[in-house]
């Protein structure tokens, strides 16, 4: 067993934040109104102000749920994948040490404060360490919702709907744009980024999804696009709200910077699900505008640094690249609550378990092939040993 220590996190891995590049859409995807596999932006909504005091309970009855029971493992994202190299006749992993969900990322990026545990299942294939969830982990871990959970789990979808439209809002009618309180709240329905970055020198493919765009895709596609996250939280009106609201705002902040999407839109509600106002917070600001109201407030240190988990992220993928470079088999990556380390251990000698799909593996041998063939055509002197 391996394992990367977490103890004196505040103080290793303290100071200025590791060189991080900026995320790079290189595809994306979409999921229609039945959760079919699209490769197209088909479902990316536009945002467009909410409506205030709206009832963030209407149509929870109505509420088309999707089963995120199923492990769906990195299919859809490997799919997208194929499809890119498809269509640019190359590798979109060369050089890339990493391929994962957001999902994923956000949890490594937070463990310094996080106070719940995960397992991941990971393999090395073609030069690169594919990591998903280990989902029987979660579900065994999630726990029984009630209803009160349950209701509150929807407000954050309503507010979505509330708060997007299909179409560019100049494209929309009027009676679109004040009809989104009586759509039907469906999360089947998704858009997801696939983008390139790096934390130090380890380069990484991620893909998340994104709850809507602030205006339209730029006509260059090297620009940045200006993505927005929306998430929902209760209004804040006491000290210790303030820290609560802080903590999972980390986890927020987290969400936004690793896509590279610039604004997050928080709607606030009240105990009864009421939308009583709206905040619109620029991503790159946010840890910087914690502690600034710390210190204007006396509040102490805040309950989260961003260059602290930038850090701590960067020297957590250099050390998992070293312990799983050229490794075979599957292999779990470990975090237990509020533990002192992450452990990485091999579950199997050989195989994916479905990290890996029988489409993904069977296209890279083709796609080898095809550029051994190129190679041959273009250089005659250069045989086997050569490539």
């Amino acid at each position: 067993m391996h394992t990367f220590s977490v103890l004196d996190y505040a103080t290793r891995f303290a100071g200025k934040s590791s060189a991080i590049k900026r995320p790079r859409e290189i595809t994306h995807f979409s999921y229609d109104d039945n959760h079919a596999l699209k490769h197209d932006d088909s479902s990316l909504r536009y945002y467009y102000t909410p409506e205030l005091n709206v009832d963030l309970s209407t149509g929870y009855g109505s509420f088309v749920k999707h089963d995120d029971s199923v492990d769906e493992h990195l299919d859809s994202l490997l799919d997208a994948l194929v499809e890119l190299e498809k269509k640019e006749g190359r590798c979109a992993t060369e050089g890339v040490h990493f391929v994962t969900w957001r999902g994923m990322m956000t949890k490594i990026m937070t463990v310094p404060y996080l106070e719940d545990g995960f397992e991941m299942n990971a393999v090395y294939h073609d030069g690169t360490i594919f990591i998903e969830e280990n989902n029987l982990y979660k579900q065994s871990t999630r726990g029984s919702q009630d209803e009160r959970g349950a209701r509150m789990s929807f407000w954050g979808y309503k507010f979505e709907t509330l708060s997007t439209l299909s179409k560019p809002w100049d494209e929309t009618t009027r009676e679109e744009i004040e009809g989104r309180n009586g759509e039907v709240v469906n999360n089947k329905a998704q858009y997801c980024s696939i983008v390139q970055t790096s934390f130090g020198d380890s380069s990484l493919i991620i893909a998340g999804e994104v709850d809507a765009i602030w205006d339209c895709r730029p006509m260059n596609p090297a620009n940045p696009i200006n993505y927005v996250e929306l998430k929902t939280s209760r209004q804040v009106t006491s000290t210790h709200q303030i820290v609560n609201f802080e903590k999972k705002l980390q986890r927020f902040w987290a969400q936004s910077y690793l896509l590279g999407v610039p604004k997050l839109i928080i709607g606030y509600r009240d105990d009864y699900g009421i939308l009583k106002s709206v905040d619109i917070k620029e991503t790159q600001a946010i840890p910087v505008e914690i502690r600034k109201a710390h210190v204007a407030q006396g509040l102490g240190p805040p309950p989260w640094n961003g260059n602290v988990a930038i850090n701590f992220t960067t020297a957590f993928l250099e050390w998992l690249k070293e312990v799983l470079a050229g490794q075979e088999g599957v292999w779990r990556i470990r975090y237990q609550q509020r533990g002192a380390r992450i452990e990485v251990f091999q579950l199997q000698e050989s195989g994916t378990a479905g990290v890996l799909t029988d489409r993904f593996l069977a296209w890279r041998a083709e796609l080898r092939e095809r550029l051994r063939t190129e190679r041959r055509s273009s250089n005659p002197q250069v045989g086997e040993a050569g490539i």
